[in-house]
C-alpha cells in the first residue's frame, strides 16, 4: 500500500502501551502520541466514565439532509468495497451528531454497547478522545488506535476519520469514520476512506448546483409576467417603454452590487439605503424566496431622492452576472392564496411600485462571496498597517489589533525569548518546552490596558497542544478549546481562559516563520462554536503570520543591528572621563531618533605631557555600525597621534591624510570618513592658554569668570579627506582660571534636517552658557534644554571643560649653559627644589633622572642653553629642553661600552618618559609618583647589568 500523505502516522506504527489494565485511569504513556495524551487529560478533568459514556442524543434529525443525500450513494459503493471485511463506518455531521451507520453486526452492536447509536453525539465533551472528535477539532484526518481511545469498550478497535469538506469556502460539514479490528487495519483503509470523503464534497457541489437550477428556474417562470425593464449593472442603464430612469456610475454599480451581496448573506436585514450622487437614495429591499429544497434572497432596488420623493418606473429584469435577463417578480395586488408546495412563493407587497431585481442568490453562496471579501480587505489592511514601526512588540500588537473582531475575538502572540533580545531564531522546527513569552493579547478596546493573558509573562506549550503541533509542523492547525477541562491542570495557562469566557471555543494556531525560521506564534480565538476555523481561515491566518512575521524578523534584525551599534560605540567612547587637576569636565551624548540608529558623534579627553590636556570633538556623517566603526578608527587614531605630542594643526594634517587614502585607490571607493570634521584642543595649565584647530567644525565657545560667552575665533579647515583644499591652521587663546571651554557637534544646531537659522542656534547656546549656574553637569542639561522639543534631529555630543592654572609655588625652572657643569648644578637645585616642597623620598631617583637628561642634552643637543623644569601636582614632572631635534631612544648596550645605558634607568625609576617636539628644539620628560607610605626598593645593580650582557 502506498504511504498516506494526509495522515501523519500509520494505523499500525503504534503498540499497545504497556499495562493497559481496564482499571488503570491514568492515560497510557508507551507508544501513545502527545496529542493523544493531551485529549486524555482534557476527557479526564471533564469527569467523562470510560465503562460507559453518558452520551446526548438529538432525536430530530433531518433524514433528507444534504449531507445524507450526498453520502448515500458513496457509503453504498463504500460498504460494497469492503464487503466480507468486519468494519464499520459511521457519519457525523458538524456538531458531532451520528447521522447514520452501517457496517459488521458485531461492529454494531460494539457501538450499541458504548451507546454509539444514530442521534448520539460522540464529541470530546460527552465521549472522550475519538478520531471523530479529534477530526472535528483538529479540522484534519485522525487515527485513533486501540489503546489510545477514552472508553474501554472501543480498544479493540482502530478508527480512522477524514472530514466532509465542502468545496465552496472548505466548510467542514461532517466527518466519516471507519473502525476495523485492530488486528486488521492496513493504511490503504484510509487512502480509500479519503477518496470516499472527497467523491462526498463534490456530491455536495453537485447538489448546491441542482439548488441554483431551481431557484433560478422559478424566476424564468416568473418571468413569463407583464412588462419589464432591465437594469444593467455593466453600462448602468436602466431603461423601460415609456421612461427613462437615471444613469449609475461606475462606482455606484460597484456600491449596489456589494451592499446587496451583504444583505443576502444577512437574513436577519431585510433592507438597505445606499446614498448616490445627486441626491438621490437608492433603497434596497430583501425578498426570501423557496422553491421545493432551494431556498435563495431576491435583492430588489428603488430610488428615491433625499427628500423621500420616490423615482418613476416599472417592473422591470436585471442584467445578472452571467448575462442572463433576470425579471423582477410581479407583486400581487391582494391578499396571496394557498400556494402548491412546488409553486415559487412570492415576494411580499410592501414596497414602492417602481423597483428592479439587482441580484439574486442563496444565502450561503453570498456569505462565502463577502467572506470572500472580507478576507482580501483584512489581508489589504494587513499589508498598509503591519509593520509601521521597526518595534517587534508593537507589530506583534498590530497583527492582533487588525484581526479583532473581523476575524477573531480574542489574540495572543507569543516570540521566541532570543528573538526579543534580537539574537537569531533557533534552527529548525521548535520543540515543546521552547522558551517563548507572551508578547501582545488582545480582545478589543475593552481589553486595553489590563494585564489579563499573561502578556509579558514566559509562555511554554506541552506536548500535544494545538500550538505544540504548530511550531513542531510549521503549518497553522485549528483545534478546540473546552476551558472546563482546562479548569487546575497546567496546559489551561496556555490559553486566556480569563478573556475567553466559560464553553467551548474554536482556536487557530499559525506560524511566526520568516525567512526559513520560527520566531513565535500567533493564536486566534472565537468564542463559541458557532462559526468553527475552515480551510479558508486556516489559508487566511497563515498569510496574516507570515506578513507579521516579516516585519518582525526586520524589527529583529533592526534591534540586533542597533545594538551591536550602540554597543561599539559606547565601548569605543571613553567610558570615565580622566580626572585631572588642572581641567573639570562634564559630557553629554544625546542621540537623535533611536531608529535612526547609531551616529558618529565623539568626544575624548587625552592626558598629555607637562600637565596639559587634549580636548577632542568629532562627528562622522551618516549613522548605523560603519559610522560608530569610522568613528572608533578616527578615535584610536587622534589618541596615537595625541600621544606624539604634536600640535593640533599636525594632528589634523596626518587625520586628513589618513582619510584621503582610499581603501582601493583602483577601484575608485571613498573612505567612509570622508566628510568628517573634527575639533582638536590643546589645553596647557602652566601658561593657561588654548591652541586649536578645526577641521569642518564648529568653533569652540568660551565663558570667562565674570565674562560674556563669545565663540573662539579658530581658522576654519575643510573637513577630513578634503584637506588639500588648503593647509590647517590653529588659534592660541590665553584662558584666565575658571574659564568654561565648550566644545559641541553641529547637531546642537541644527533645527531640522538642515542647519536653518544658524545665528540664532548658536545665541541660545551661549545665553545657556551665561545663564548656568557653577556646576558643569547642571550647565549640560541647560544646553540640552535648547533642543527642540522633540529631541534633537542629529546626535549631539557636547564636552565642557573648566580650566585651572597651575599655581606658580609648584612650578620650578631652570636654565644652565651647555657645558658639564650643569649637571652638577641641576642636581643640586633639583635637592634643593624636593626638600621646599617635602618631597624627600624622591631625591635620589629624581637626582638620577635629572643627571642623566641633562647630561644628554649637554652631550647631544647642540648649542644654545639647556633648560630644566619641575612641576609638581599628584605626580612629579622632570622636563629637559635643548635646541637639538634628535629622537632619543633606549638601546641595548654592549657588556664593554661605558655608556648607553642612561635612558634604560630613567625608564626604570619613573612611572612614563617621552619626547616632544618645538618649532626649535625638544622636551624630554619624566614623570614619577611619590609613594611616602612605602620604603623606597634596594636596587638590585646585579640584576639591571645582567640585562645589557650580551645573549648567548
Amino acid at each position: 500500500m502506498p504511504h498516506l500523505p494526509d495522515y501523519p502516522y500509520a494505523v499500525d506504527s503504534y503498540p499497545t502501551a504497556p499495562g493497559s489494565d481496564r482499571d488503570d485511569r491514568r492515560p497510557p504513556a508507551g507508544g501513545v502520541r502527545p496529542e493523544i495524551l493531551a485529549s486524555w487529560q482534557r476527557s479526564q478533568s471533564l469527569g467523562i466514565d470510560r465503562e460507559r459514556a453518558d452520551l446526548p442524543v438529538e432525536r430530530d434529525l433531518d433524514p433528507d439532509s444534504r449531507l445524507i443525500r450526498a453520502a448515500a450513494p458513496v457509503l453504498a459503493r463504500l460498504r460494497e468495497r469492503f464487503a466480507g471485511v468486519p468494519v464499520t463506518v459511521a457519519l457525523a455531521d458538524s456538531r458531532a451528531n451520528i447521522v447514520e451507520r452501517w457496517g459488521d453486526p458485531a461492529g454494531l452492536e460494539l457501538m450499541d454497547a458504548a451507546s454509539l447509536v444514530p442521534g448520539a453525539n460522540v464529541d470530546e465533551r460527552f465521549m472522550g478522545t475519538s478520531s471523530v472528535s479529534m477530526v472535528l477539532s483538529t479540522r484534519a484526518p485522525f487515527v485513533v488506535v486501540g489503546h489510545e481511545h477514552f472508553l474501554h469498550g472501543l480498544k479493540e478497535l482502530t478508527c480512522m476519520a477524514a472530514p466532509v469538506r465542502d468545496p465552496v469556502g472548505g466548510t467542514v460539514r461532517g466527518a466519516v469514520n471507519l473502525s476495523v479490528p485492530r488486528a486488521l487495519a492496513d493504511p490503504g483503509m484510509a487512502l480509500v476512506l479519503q477518496d470516499a470523503t472527497e467523491r462526498i464534497g463534490e456530491r455536495l457541489l453537485e447538489l448546491s448546483t441542482a439548488r441554483e437550477l431551481e431557484l433560478m428556474d422559478s424566476f424564468h417562470r416568473a418571468r413569463e409576467r407583464g412588462g419589464h425593464a432591465e437594469l444593467h449593472l455593466d453600462s448602468g442603464e436602466l431603461s423601460r417603454p415609456g421612461g427613462t430612469a437615471p444613469r449609475l456610475a461606475a462606482q455606484e454599480r460597484l456600491t449596489l452590487l456589494e451592499r446587496a451581496v451583504d444583505l443576502i448573506s444577512s437574513p436577519g436585514e431585510e433592507f438597505a439605503e445606499v446614498p448616490l450622487a445627486g441626491s438621490r437614495v437608492a433603497v434596497l429591499r430583501r425578498r426570501e424566496l423557496h422553491h421545493g429544497d432551494a431556498e435563495g434572497a431576491a435583492v430588489e432596488v428603488s430610488f428615491r431622492d433625499a427628500g423621500g420623493s420616490p423615482a418613476r418606473g416599472g417592473p422591470g429584469t436585471v442584467t445578472a452576472p452571467d448575462g442572463r435577463h433576470v425579471p423582477l417578480l410581479d407583486r400581487p395586488t391582494g391578499t396571496a392564496g394557498a400556494k402548491d408546495p412546488g409553486t415559487p412563493s412570492e415576494p411580499h407587497a410592501a414596497g414602492p411600485a417602481d423597483a428592479w431585481l439587482l441580484l439574486v442568490g442563496e444565502p450561503g453562496v453570498g456569505r462565502l462571496a463577502a467572506e470572500a471579501r472580507g478576507r482580501l480587505s483584512l489581508l489589504n489592511e494587513a499589508g498598509a498597517r503591519l509593520g509601521t514601526t521597526l518595534d517587534m512588540r508593537r507589530t506583534a500588537e498590530e497583527l492582533a489589533e487588525i484581526a479583532v473582531p473581523r476575524f477573531a475575538d480574542v489574540v495572543v502572540v507569543d516570540l521566541v525569548e532570543g528573538v526579543l533580545a534580537g539574537e537569531e531564531p533557533p534552527p529548525g522546527r521548535l520543540r515543546p518546552g521552547a522558551a517563548l513569552r507572551r508578547v501582545a493579547v488582545w480582545a478589543g478596546e475593552d481589553s486595553r490596558g489590563t494585564r489579563t493573558g499573561g502578556v509579558d509573562e514566559p509562555s511554554g506549550f506541552p506536548a500535544g497542544t494545538p500550538q505544540a503541533r504548530c511550531l513542531d509542523a510549521g503549518q497553522p492547525v485549528t483545534d478546540s478549546v473546552v476551558t472546563a477541562a482546562l479548569a487546575g491542570d497546567p496546559a489551561g495557562r496556555v490559553h486566556p481562559v480569563g478573556l475567553l469566557g466559560e464553553g467551548e471555543h474554536s482556536y487557530l494556531a499559525a506560524p511566526l516563520s520568516a525567512r526559513g525560521s520560527l520566531l513565535g506564534l500567533a493564536g486566534f480565538y472565537r468564542r463559541g462554536r458557532n462559526k468553527p476555523y475552515e480551510e479558508d481561515d486556516l489559508t487566511l491566518a497563515g498569510e496574516l503570520a507570515a506578513r507579521a512575521a516579516i516585519s518582525i524578523d526586520n524589527a529583529r534584525r533592526y534591534r540586533r543591528e542597533h545594538h551591536a551599534s550602540l554597543t561599539l560605540q559606547r565601548s569605543l567612547l571613553p567610558r570615565i572621563l580622566p580626572r585631572l587637576s588642572t581641567v573639570d569636565l562634564a559630557t553629554r551624548y544625546l542621540p537623535a531618533d533611536a531608529r535612526a540608529g547609531v551616529g558618529g558623534d565623539w568626544f575624548d579627553a587625552i592626558p598629555l605631557s607637562g600637565m596639559r590636556v587634549a580636548l577632542v570633538v568629532g562627528d562622522v556623517p551618516g549613522n548605523g555600525l560603519q559610522a560608530a566603526a569610522t568613528m572608533g578608527r578616527l578615535r584610536t587614531a587622534v589618541r596615537t597621534l595625541a600621544g606624539l605630542d604634536l600640535l593640533p594643526e599636525e594632528v589634523l594634517a596626518h587625520l586628513d591624510d589618513l582619510v584621503s587614502r582610499a581603501p582601493d585607490e583602483s577601484a575608485g571607493e571613498q573612505d567612509p570618513a570622508t566628510g568628517a570634521t573634527c575639533l582638536y584642543a590643546i589645553y596647557d595649565p602652566v601658561s593657561s592658554r588654548c591652541t586649536a584647530a578645526r577641521a569642518g567644525h564648529p568653533p569652540p565657545a568660551v565663558l570667562t569668570p565674570g565674562g560674556k560667552a563669545e565663540l573662539i575665533d579658530v581658522p576654519a579647515g575643510p573637513p577630513l579627506g578634503l584637506g588639500g583644499l588648503q593647509p590647517y591652521e590653529s588659534a592660541t587663546v590665553e584662558l584666565p582660571p575658571g574659564s568654561l571651554l565648550t566644545m559641541y557637534t553641529d547637531g546642537l544646531l541644527k533645527e531640522s534636517r538642515g542647519y536653518g537659522d544658524t545665528d540664532a542656534r548658536t545665541g541660545r547656546l551661549l545665553a545657556a552658557l551665561e545663564g548656568a549656574g557653577p556646576a558643569l553637569e547642571d550647565i549640560c542639561d541647560r544646553v540640552a534644554d535648547t533642543l527642540p522639543p522633540g529631541g534633537p534631529h542629529d546626535d549631539v555630543a557636547l564636552l565642557l571643560a573648566r580650566v585651572h592654572a597651575l599655581p606658580e609655588e609648584r612650578v620650578a625652572c631652570w636654565e644652565f649653559p651647555s657645558e658639564p657643569a650643569a649637571v652638577a648644578r641641576a642636581r643640586a637645585l633639583t635637592r634643593a627644589q624636593l626638600a621646599e616642597w617635602g618631597m624627600p623620598e624622591l631625591d635620589f631617583s629624581t637626582g638620577l633622572v635629572v643627571s642623566e637628561l641633562v647630561t644628554n642634552a649637554v652631550r647631544y643637543g647642540g648649542q644654545g642653553p639647556v633648560s630644566l623644569r619641575l612641576l609638581r601636582d599628584d605626580s612629579l614632572i622632570c622636563e629637559v629642553s635643548d635646541r637639538s631635534n634628535t629622537s632619543p631612544r633606549i638601546r641595548r648596550a654592549a657588556t664593554t661600552e661605558e655608556g648607553g645605558r642612561g635612558l634604560f634607568l630613567v625608564a626604570q625609576y619613573t612611572k612614563s618618559w617621552g619626547a616632544r617636539y618645538m618649532p626649535q628644539g625638544k622636551t624630554v620628560w619624566a614623570e614619577q609618583i611619590p609613594q611616602p607610605e612605602q620604603p623606597a626598593p634596594e636596587t638590585d645593580e646585579q640584576a639591571l647589568l645582567a640585562m645589557f650582557d650580551d645573549p648567548g
